[in-house]
């Protein structure tokens, strides 16, 4: 019988009744031999077992009515969560990111990949549940276990964020709920998931960061939204093209609400803020500074979720489940947002795992529904990786990431002529 039971957050049941398989990962790839699995497991149980988050079973009432839980039946067990996976990394995200985990034990699993390819000899590779863990807890949880002590807390009183009031929330229910702009697609049947891993060269990114030359320079995300911007330009062409309304194609923009009193705190501590991409803006240089424009208004944007739209929802959806799924019916089609954008940087500075050095992280962002585009840049040092999963034609992740890198070289060449990618 299980010691305790919680309730979703309003983010959790919203993940959890999105429709989407709502599978995320991140691996920290390492230079050096695989360690023995009985070794990282014991690590595993030592630095994870006294986090609640990490115990979590999803306990789903049988047919249409009542209300899932999170239920603690006790610790997880290391030897059935850690296990020695099969594959190369990049065949470990492509197998994963439309099968969800299985109910009925805490949803996550932790891999050893003996053959990780991107520069290493091994990666640990943490798949879970998006309604159990966010992007920054995957970071956190997998920084706890490099070599010296862990630093994680499961749940803090964050510090309360800036007042906003109710005209601004009304502005940003205007947006949130606007029509928006789907990818040419054929039927939604027709679509087809698919991930691909791409290294971008550290002196192509910092060249790139210095755009635009007159400016202040750009931030790893706005550079991000911005190439993104300027692929779905090179795949299907100005939005004039393929429009189907006069209005924008957006991206959904992941913003972490914890503060300096709680940033090791595990679960859904997120909102998704909705930004336009400026696919039909001639030069990429110009689409980063409309992106930049766009961007600057996202903290504020979040602060009004956080402190007024949550708050609210929270209250309402007290009266039943039915609230949720109002909520989350807006979400459920490619025209809200035909991307999803986030750039990550792993916390603290260099780490080691049994001495063995890290080299990268690889991020795995979810799949979400058909005619969308999911991307993830990830940041350790001086190594970027780039993830893309696609719900779209077969290999279209590949071709998808390589007009990214593309716009990448193209800012980096106004600054250094000879910047090119690896092949």
């Amino acid at each position: 019988m299980a010691a305790y039971r919680m309730r979703l957050s309003c983010a959790d049941e919203m993940l959890l009744l999105n429709g989407c398989p709502g599978v995320v990962g991140l691996a920290a790839v390492f230079s050096g031999e695989q360690p023995d699995v009985g070794r990282v497991r014991a690590r595993v149980a030592e630095r994870w077992t006294g986090l609640e988050r990490m115990s979590c079973v999803l306990d789903r009432p049988p047919g249409k009515g009542g209300t899932a839980r999170w239920v603690v039946p006790g610790p997880f067990d290391p030897a059935a969560h850690v296990a020695v996976a099969r594959n190369k990394l990049d065949d470990l995200w492509a197998q994963s990111v439309d099968r969800p985990l299985l109910d009925g034990v805490p949803p996550w699993r932790l891999f050893v990949v003996p053959d990780a390819a991107h520069g290493g000899g091994f990666a640990l590779a943490l798949v879970a549940q998006h309604v159990l863990l966010d992007g920054r807890s995957l970071a956190t949880v997998m920084r706890s276990l490099m070599d010296g002590p862990a630093a994680v807390r499961d749940s803090v009183r964050p510090a309360p964020l800036p007042r906003t009031g109710l005209r601004a929330a009304a502005r940003e229910l205007r947006v949130m709920t606007a029509a928006g702009q789907a990818l040419p697609m054929r039927s939604a049947q027709e679509t087809y998931s698919s991930v691909a891993v791409t290294e971008l060269p550290a002196h192509m990114v910092r060249a790139a960061r210095r755009q635009p030359a007159d400016g202040r320079g750009a931030t790893l995300n706005e550079l991000l939204v911005a190439a993104v911007a300027g692929a779905l330009r090179a795949r299907y062409g100005p939005m004039r093209r393929w429009r189907q309304r006069d209005e924008p194609a957006y991206t959904a923009v992941p913003c972490d609400l914890r503060t300096r009193v709680n940033p090791g705190e595990l679960g859904n501590t997120l909102t998704v803020v909705r930004v336009p991409l400026p696919v039909d803006v001639d030069g990429p240089v110009a689409r980063l500074r409309a992106c930049q424009a766009a961007m600057a208004a996202v903290p504020d944007r979040a602060a009004v979720h956080a402190t007024v739209l949550f708050p609210a929802a929270e209250a309402v959806r007290r009266t039943g489940p039915w609230v949720t799924l109002l909520l989350t019916n807006r979400g459920r089609r490619s025209c809200f947002a035909a991307t999803a954008t986030t750039a990550m940087k792993w916390p603290g500075g260099s780490s080691t795992f049994q001495d063995r050095p890290l080299v990268r992280t690889v991020g795995l962002p979810p799949l979400q529904h058909p005619g969308t585009v999911s991307f993830a840049l990830a940041q350790a040092g001086d190594a970027y990786t780039l993830t893309v999963v696609c719900n779209l034609r077969p290999d279209d992740a590949r071709r998808i990431a390589d007009a990214v890198v593309t716009e990448f070289e193209t800012w980096a060449r106004m600054v250094t002529p000879s910047v090119r990618a690896k092949p």
